[in-house]
């Protein structure tokens, strides 16, 4: 049967009814004239969208990578950092353009099979990031209080009812609150770097790139801790809730206010991540301590610094970063949802889901192995948003490299070329990935190797499967825009 031909022009209808896409997103702050003014009305998302870079899960591969390591793997932080920058600024683009998400446009230009296979991948993230977020939750408020780690996972259910009193505020509060969190961990860990006093020539020193066998599966831990694929979702959609005119020049404007947004945002985010692992490098491997537990880096802080203060600000850190990522996988499960589904439900109904998700693996972790699983679980899950990145990044890179799409804002080829460098070395870092489980997996079981052997197959194939039909729809004259 020979396959369907592709309209010149594929025109998506509208998701919602006006009245309901305008509930989507909170209401858009007024317009303000050129000028600095205008400059501070752009700045916010990607204060959203960079505290997916600070979350539970980037501590947990961040202190195991100074722990084991000392600071080799901070050349690994900046070049993930590097990726981000310039896949955020891709995802900005698309959604100033274009008027829609990334969700929305891969449901746009692929056959339903292949966006329901995208989605189901979009909320694996999704939940993936939120159980690092309940256990690093759950870890905080026993270094705090002293709460049992099952009972901490259990309380986190009930933050569903703060994230839904915020989003009804509006997005500039529920920005202005995300800043306040994150400036808090930036604090709290800025004091434990003045105690621990570094050696900064050594951690200079290591900037210049290496990987092995024995760093590796940290390495791409680092990676899906700070690429993450929701986040391109959420960026491409947020950048919405500022008035955009129609004219090219107002879009170039917005494009490069945004652009700086992003750089400020993910650059901080560095910081707070180079601080975590400078921190480990410098109290643990500097020490020669075995570290398997992200409490014992609580623990041990106070005797190593000479103070209690610098054990509760670890904590108290490693709380809001769990909370304000918390809110910002809520923002993207719904924007993933209503993307590539049209389907909205209420908020309070959609945290809960994606919470109750994670909140399964957590507690059976926890019951099972106890403590001492949630470092690994930690980890575990930074790299399951790892493997699904390629997903969203080659989607992504596609449609902004075309012209019949983006017009003039397409990808000049310098970008092009750098994107596609980019894609590369994720996939490949995957690649490297899945070899290795092979490897240790096939010295226990068969069905191990075959399960390994099998999942990677399935992914390699519907990498081959995204790629293609984006090229197949690039070659038609597709236009969201109209």
């Amino acid at each position: 049967m020979p396959p369907s031909p592709i309209p010149d022009k594929l025109q998506p209808p509208p998701p919602f009814p006006p009245a309901q896409l305008a509930a989507r997103l909170p209401p858009r702050a007024p317009a303000l004239p050129g000028g600095r003014g205008r400059l501070l009305l752009f700045l916010g998302p990607a204060a959203l969208v960079s505290v997916g870079y600070m979350d539970p899960g980037n501590w947990a591969t961040d202190l195991e990578g100074g722990a084991r390591f000392g600071y080799q793997l901070l050349w690994v932080l900046v070049v993930s950092n590097l990726m981000a920058l310039m896949l955020q600024t891709l995802a900005a683009r698309l959604g100033v353009v274009t008027g829609m998400d990334l969700a929305q446009a891969c449901r746009a230009a692929y056959p339903k099979s292949i966006v329901r296979a995208l989605w189901l991948l979009a909320e694996l993230a999704i939940v993936a990031c939120d159980l690092a977020e309940v256990i690093g939750s759950a870890l905080a408020l026993n270094m705090l209080f002293g709460l049992p780690l099952l009972w901490g996972a259990i309380l986190t259910v009930f933050d569903v009812l703060l994230i839904f009193a915020l989003q009804r505020r509006g997005m500039r509060p529920l920005e202005t609150i995300i800043i306040a969190l994150v400036l808090t961990v930036a604090a709290c860990l800025f004091y434990e770097i003045w105690l621990v006093k570094p050696w900064h020539t050594a951690a200079l020193a290591d900037l210049a790139p290496r990987l092995d066998n024995q760093n590796l599966y940290i390495a791409i831990g680092i990676l899906g801790a700070t690429v993450m694929p929701h986040n391109l979702y959420l960026h491409s959609s947020i950048v919405s809730s500022r008035r955009i005119g129609p004219s090219v020049a107002e879009k170039r404007q917005a494009l490069r206010y945004y652009f700086i947004d992003t750089g400020i945002a993910l650059n901080f985010a560095l910081l707070v991540n180079a601080a975590i692992l400078v921190l480990a490098a410098a109290a643990f491997w500097g020490r020669g301590i075995v570290f398997d537990d992200i409490r014992q880096a609580q623990q041990l802080l106070a005797p190593l610094l000479g103070t209690s203060t610098a054990a509760t600000a670890f904590a108290l850190a490693l709380l809001c970063a769990g909370q304000s990522s918390t809110i910002t996988g809520t923002l993207a499960g719904q924007i993933v949802m209503e993307g590539f589904l049209q389907l909205r439900i209420a908020p309070v109904l959609r945290r809960a889901l994606t919470r109750l998700l994670a909140l399964v693996p957590a507690l059976l972790v926890l019951s099972i192995f106890g403590e001492r699983g949630t470092l690994p679980l930690l980890i575990a899950s930074q790299v399951v948003l790892s493997l699904q990145l390629p997903f969203a990044v080659i989607p992504l890179v596609r449609f902004t490299n075309s012209e019949a799409l983006m017009g003039g804002f397409a990808n000049p080829r310098w970008i092009k070329i750098l994107a596609a460098v980019v894609v590369t070395l994720i996939v490949a870092a995957n690649a490297l990935l899945v070899a290795r489980t092979i490897d240790e997996w096939a010295a226990q079981t068969a069905w191990g190797t075959s399960l390994a052997v099998g999942l990677a197959l399935v992914s390699l194939t519907g990498l081959a499967g995204v790629g293609l039909i984006s090229m197949k729809n690039q070659s038609a004259r597709i236009s969201f825009a109209g």
